[in-house]
């Protein structure tokens, strides 16, 4: 089958067990739930509508329920719907602006997806639905009439992640339009992390990555560079349950062996395989939220292999800076960005804030970025549009 808009620019054949092992759990909740199969004599049922002014009226069938709200992206807490007589729950959102949103619905509150609407979200704990609302004008993340570049899909054994399945691992790699693997000077590097409960695929089936770069580089404004997005964990069992953040020891563990499958085994792999650059100065690092915890956690204590590090809505909790950043020395790090960006109305601005602080208490330049939004993917891919442009750039 030819795989969705909201992600890849490869055909991939439905063999479940080719899935990569990371996409296992969500691609078996897909195929078994049945709230997804619609009986072929059943009339369609409309549950988004996207209205003129940018509202969206959302509509969701249960007859049995006492209580449904929608969960949608970017709202603090949840919007309470209206039943009418024939047990269809409805409420019709304020306009909201252009963005690719994310949504369930809590029907006494069990979390359920929209069985009438086929984009989903992928995860490992929760699947979401995905609604688009457009602008007046092509978005920065949507598909346009540019020079696309290619995602490639890579699967391969591990010796440093634990629990995956048969120890496979993953990592998509997008090359840009002008790719050319026989070209004189290789191209710079981003590797960019997905965060937690997500997997290798979040930054181009959600993310919309691969498309932010194409946008960006039709329009002159970044370098053309290759970018690699790994599977974030380095205990998958991490990614299964929150219960983990509770515990500094099992955080330290999963960054720990991250770094290790990343310096040992991505960063080889994609460097034998692909026309990029060895050189510190052309490869960066960056991610969002635990892939902001690992990018500042790798750029802060391997600034010998990455000049230019980012961190988006980043985990910052997770970092003991006084002991795992000890050694933290401005002059020696020698960093061409470094640059820490946050949502202001989401709960880890404040230790943002703080480790923003307390690096520049250490002499280290820091670019801070601010915008509004929650915990959210229209916060990380704007702090992407930003930080794009700002790569690979001459002295």
């Amino acid at each position: 089958m030819r795989v969705p808009a909201y992600g890849f620019s490869y055909t991939a054949r439905m063999n479940f067990s080719a899935f990569p092992p990371s996409l296992k759990s969500a691609a078996t909740l897909i195929l078994l739930a049945p709230a997804i199969t619609v009986a072929q004599n059943q009339p369609p049922f409309h549950s988004i509508q996207v209205n003129s002014d940018r509202s969206v009226t959302f509509r969701y069938k249960d007859a049995a329920a006492t209580r449904v709200e929608l969960a949608l992206e970017g709202t603090a807490k949840p919007i309470p719907m209206a039943k009418d007589a024939g047990g269809i729950w409805t409420i019709t959102t304020r306009p909201l602006a252009p963005e690719i949103y994310g949504y369930h619905f809590e029907a006494d509150g069990q979390h359920r997806i929209d069985p009438a609407n086929t984009h989903i979200k992928a995860n490992l704990i929760n699947l979401e639905n995905l609604v688009t609302v457009p602008g007046d004008t092509p978005q920065p993340w949507e598909v346009t009439d540019v020079p696309h570049g290619t995602v490639h899909h890579h699967v391969y054994t591990t010796a440093a992640v634990l629990n995956l399945p048969n120890n496979q691992s993953d990592f998509y790699v997008y090359t840009p339009p002008d790719y050319d693997p026989k070209a004189k000077q290789p191209y710079p590097v981003l590797y960019l992390l997905h965060g937690w409960s997500d997997d290798a695929s979040g930054w181009t089936a959600v993310g919309q990555a691969n498309y932010i770069l194409d946008n960006l580089l039709a329009q002159g404004k970044i370098k053309s560079m290759v970018v690699v997005m790994p599977l974030g964990y380095g205990n998958i069992a991490f990614g299964h349950s929150f219960e983990g953040w509770q515990h500094p020891d099992l955080v330290e563990q999963n960054t720990s062996l991250f770094i290790k499958a990343l310096l040992t085994e991505v960063l080889p792999g994609v460097e034998a395989a692909y026309n990029v650059s060895h050189q510190r100065e052309d490869r960066a690092i960056a991610g969002l939220s635990m892939g902001g915890l690992q990018s500042l956690t790798i750029g802060l204590t391997h600034s010998d292999q990455f000049a230019w590090v980012g961190g988006f809505s980043s985990a910052v909790q997770g970092i003991d800076a006084p002991r795992q950043l000890a050694s933290l020395n401005a002059k020696t790090a020698d960093l061409r960005l470094l640059w820490i960006a946050c949502g202001m109305d989401e709960p880890l601005l404040k230790p943002n804030r703080e480790f923003v602080a307390w690096l520049k208490s250490k002499g280290m330049p820091v670019t801070s970025f601010e915008a509004p939004g929650l915990h959210t993917w229209m916060v990380w891919r704007n702090d992407l549009i930003h930080f794009a442009p700002l790569l690979f750039q001459p002295k």
